[in-house]
């Protein structure tokens, strides 16, 4: 008895220090779970998986002549007959050889209006025109066919289909990319009879892969008749990027304000591979972060590991006298795999295999004991085994670009993942969605509406919470003031140009901005009604200010629509965000 008083003390002392400051409605809302705790020890940085969207750029798409200008490749075919024009015959049958892109039927359709009717040696030259033009019109330009030298027995004309192929394919202007990695990519759409469009499309995704700051092709004739060569002219992109970036966008109780330096490298051994390293730090918290993305096919499929580790102590009065403690890692193994790809759209799957680690402890008394965090176990631990499925589609246009990713989570009980009696633990089942809609009203002036959703089927842990408040969700509110198992998240916003510097391509936007957030526990009741504190609503303005692609900086005031009792300490307890980002520094 006397041996567990000390850790009574503590325990009490906590319930009474929470309970002191506890947003009320929140507590009203679902007695048994209180969303204090999780605000206590805020969040940890999320892993990419639990990332949101990214603002989708405005359209760009590259211009086919710019790509591939026009060729005139049509094969040179000879015909030998004799001069005997006006002398007629009767075709029963042509017989066509060589062709592989048109069925039977098809040719047959063509040529129908030759058969069986008393015909000349120019009709003939029309019939296999007729088959050259067809090939043409489905963009296979350096196609065609020939009647050659033969014998006419029982009303047979055979025809001549040559198909060319693109044999041989040569890369120039690069510098560090290996010439197989864009080799690969242009060969993987056109294995068959050259076709123009096909070789576009492949010209033009290669226009826009991040490594390639310029590409220009031109189709020249083979050694070999039937067969092209593609010289491809490379202008590679700038890999290297150093980043530091300053705001206010962690939660109070470690600190708000962020200080972040990154460094990414977008080709480290010439085979489009990239790593990522990356430090944060806030006056409570240290986080290291880093990534490591391997091409894998020539469909653009992709292996990443990622990799995060930090600690933070929370220095936010009052919860600084109980001296509390946190330090979290995370491990994730994605797959990734586009299934359909053009220059306006692409449909992709992907697998992530996830690991979250958190532990708490504090030592309100000098002695340190785990801290009681939801789903953790007696030691203060919470690990989240899990299998994640996302889906992904995007759409470009001329004037709006619009993203869908839709990701199941399945959480395991494998690796000594954290498992409890009662839920919530690392066994769960949830669904996120998202949307992103972007559209370009004038030049640089933007609409933007995004939309996040998360539906559970049992209590949550809070490593896979639903968030609302903060910059990227609910402007006007402290970080991470509600977390739940589900939620839902809208946001609209537009971005208007009021100043322009030509001299340092400069621009300043203004940006009007309304966000909404709702978010329910599954154990227990939703509140409906508008004035209910499991709804945020804010209105804003934002200013935006960007100067050629080094730098950005951004700032927010979010007017809250509905109160909460949340201290005013800080620039963002007031509604007010900024975000600074210098490229290259």
């Amino acid at each position: 008895m006397t041996a567990n008083f000390p850790r009574k003390i503590p325990a009490l002392g906590l319930f009474i220090l929470l309970n002191s400051i506890v947003y009320k409605p929140l507590k009203a809302q679902v007695p048994a779970r209180p969303p204090i705790i999780p605000q206590v020890i805020p969040r940890d940085i999320q892993p990419p998986s639990s990332a949101p969207l990214p603002t989708p750029q405005p359209p760009q798409s590259p211009q086919p002549q710019e790509i591939l200008p026009p060729s005139n490749l049509s094969p040179n075919l000879e015909e030998q007959f004799p001069d005997t024009t006006k002398e007629t015959f009767t075709v029963k049958r042509f017989e066509v050889l060589g062709g592989t892109v048109f069925s039977q039927q098809e040719l047959d359709k063509v040529l129908k209006e030759f058969i069986n009717r008393p015909i000349t040696l120019d009709d003939l030259y029309q019939a296999r025109q007729k088959i050259t033009d067809l090939y043409i019109s489905k963009d296979y330009i350096s196609c065609g066919a020939y009647i050659p030298p033969q014998k006419i027995w029982s009303g047979i004309v055979k025809i001549q289909i040559v198909e060319t192929k693109l044999r041989d394919i040569e890369i120039e202007g690069t510098q560090r990319l290996n010439k197989s990695y864009i080799r690969s990519r242009i060969a993987a759409g056109n294995n068959g009879p050259l076709n123009q469009q096909r070789l576009l499309k492949s010209l033009q995704l290669l226009k826009l892969n991040p490594l390639i700051e310029n590409l220009s092709a031109n189709l020249q004739p083979g050694n070999i008749p039937g067969q092209i060569k593609l010289v491809v002219e490379v202008v590679e992109a700038r890999t290297f990027n150093a980043q530091m970036i300053l705001d206010n966008t962690r939660s109070p109780s470690i600190g708000s304000f962020q200080r972040r330096i990154q460094v990414n490298e977008a080709n480290l051994l010439g085979l489009g591979d990239s790593l990522s390293l990356g430090y944060s730090n806030t006056d409570g918290s240290n986080f290291f972060y880093g990534s490591y993305t391997l091409p894998l096919n020539s469909k653009n499929g992709t292996l990443s590991f990622n990799y995060g580790t930090g600690n933070s102590g929370v220095i936010e009065h009052p919860f600084d006298t109980l001296n509390i403690k946190s330090a979290s890692r995370y491990y994730e193994l994605t797959f990734r795999q586009p299934m359909f790809q053009s220059p306006t759209e692409e449909l992709t799957l992907g697998l992530t295999a996830s690991r979250r680690e958190s532990e708490a402890n504090y030592a309100p008394l000098g002695e340190q004991i785990p801290f009681p965090q939801l789903g953790a176990n007696d030691q203060g631990k919470t690990r989240v085994s899990a299998l994640r499925f996302f889906q992904e589609w995007i759409t470009r246009g001329s004037t709006q670009v619009f993203a869908v990713r839709s990701q199941f989570n399945l959480g395991l009980d494998a690796f000594n993942a954290t498992v409890n009696q009662d839920a919530p633990d690392s066994r769960f089942f949830s669904w996120q969605g998202q949307v992103q809609w972007l559209r370009l009203l004038a030049p640089d002036t933007l609409l933007l509406f995004g939309f996040n959703t998360q539906l559970a089927t049992r209590s949550l842990v809070p490593l896979e919470q639903f968030s609302l408040g903060g910059i990227e969700s609910v402007r006007g509110y402290r970080q991470d003031l509600l977390l739940a198992d589900n939620g839902i998240f809208a946001s609209a916003e537009v971005q208007v140009p009021v100043l322009r510097i030509s001299k340092t391509n400069g621009i300043l936007q203004l940006i009007p901005f309304t966000d909404f957030g709702v978010v329910w526990n599954n154990s227990g009741s939703t509140i409906a009604n508008t004035n209910s504190p499991n709804i945020l609503a804010s209105i804003g303005l934002g200013l935006r200010w960007s100067q050629n692609a080094n730098f950005s900086a951004r700032l927010d005031y979010g007017i809250p629509v509905v109160s909460v009792d949340q201290p005013n300490q800080t620039w963002q307890e007031n509604g007010l965000y900024f975000y600074l980002q210098y490229n290259n520094f």
